[in-house]
Formats: C-alpha cells, sequence, structure tokens
C-alpha cells in the first residue's frame, strides 16, 4: 500500500470519503501542507534552512523592511518563534536586524548581499522542484486553487 493511500485510509480523506467536506478538506490540505514543508525542508535542509527559515526571509524581501511583529503577522506566527528564526538567520548572515530610524527601541529586519546571492544561485532549481509538484494541475486548476485556498485564507483573518 502507497503512503498516499495509507494517509487517505487513516485521515479518512481519499476519494470515497464519508467525511464532512470541510472536514475533509482541512485534512487534505493540512496534509499537504505538511507533506510539501518535508519536501522543501528536504531540498533546504543541506544548506542548514528549514521552510520556516525560507518562508520569513521571503516575507522580509516582499515587505522591505518589517519589523519583528510585523513579519510574525504576516507568517501567522507568534513573536518569540519569529525571533528565534531571525537569530538563527542572522548567524547564517541571511538576515540582518537594524534600528528604526523613527524609533530606536523597534527593531527592523532587512536582507542582506549574502542572502540575495544565495537564493539567486538556488532559485531556479527549487522554482523547477515546486513546478513538478503541481505538474498534475492544469494553468487553470493552479489558478482554481489558488483562488479557492485563499477564499479560506480570507476567512479565518476575519
Amino acid at each position: 500500500m502507497s503512503r498516499t493511500h495509507k494517509t487517505e485510509e487513516l485521515l479518512g480523506i481519499g476519494p470515497d470519503s464519508t467525511l464532512d467536506p470541510s472536514i475533509r478538506a482541512f485534512r487534505t490540505v493540512l496534509t499537504l501542507a505538511q507533506r510539501l514543508r518535508y519536501a522543501m525542508d528536504e531540498r533546504l535542509r543541506a544548506d542548514g534552512l528549514t521552510t520556516q527559515q525560507a518562508a520569513l526571509i521571503t516575507v522580509v524581501a516582499a515587505a522591505g523592511k518589517p519589523s519583528l511583529a510585523e513579519a510574525a503577522a504576516a507568517l501567522g506566527s507568534t513573536h518569540q518563534n519569529v525571533a528565534q528564526i531571525v537569530a538563527a538567520l542572522v548567524r547564517k548572515d541571511l538576515l540582518q536586524v537594524e534600528p528604526d530610524p523613527a524609533d530606536k527601541r523597534r527593531k527592523l529586519l532587512a536582507t542582506t548581499n549574502h542572502n540575495a546571492a544565495y537564493w539567486k544561485q538556488r532559485d531556479k532549481d527549487d522554482f523547477a522542484a515546486v513546478a513538478d509538484w503541481f505538474g498534475d494541475l492544469t494553468p487553470a486548476e493552479l489558478e482554481t486553487f489558488c483562488t479557492l485556498a485563499g477564499r479560506v485564507l480570507t476567512r479565518l483573518d476575519q
């Protein structure tokens, strides 16, 4: 029995599921998220990184120079958890912590030149791997998937 079939059977998420559709969807998304995180962790492990660390770097790069609280909110995580991730990324010279010029008590996060060089050399292969993971879905199905997941995310924010 394949791992996927065994998981579907144990969680009741396969095509023959008798679960309430919302419970089946929740379990399916949770299983998918766990598997995707594990797969990306495997890709990053040789460089001593995790998917969670990469997600924080993505948030910081996209936001410019967010505060720790802003980064934690964007990740849906706690201040304490993100502070631990920041400390690890500072040691790896992928992030830096700077004082906010407007409020010296507040700290801002920024990516480093080393970070930019690191991701430049690996993004192409990582993007190809992610595309492969979703390779059984058409572009239209991917758009629908993102739209539906986005609606659930919006609902959770309400």
